[in-house]
């Protein structure tokens, strides 16, 4: 049991966590390219973000929502 573990460990450290690894190591040499990664994942996050409100307002421009008082059970 103690070896399935340890591999699960090693799948881990040696495998699944490389692109960490060189996340961690672009840090140190270029602060400039390691942060223009993240920018890329807050785009991202805010094109979802805008995208949702985008259909919220669609939703609730179309009146389908039943905005009675009285419309939900626990009400």
């Amino acid at each position: 049991m103690k070896d399935f573990f340890e591999g699960i460990a090693w799948l881990f450290e040696e495998v699944l966590f490389i692109p960490f690894n060189i996340l961690r190591s672009l840090g140190e040499s270029s602060w400039t390219l390691s942060n223009i990664i993240n920018s890329f994942f807050l785009i991202i996050g805010f094109v979802a973000l805008a995208y949702w409100l985008k259909e919220l307002k669609k939703f609730d421009q179309s009146g389908e929502e039943d905005k009675d008082p009285s419309a939900h059970s626990f009400l």
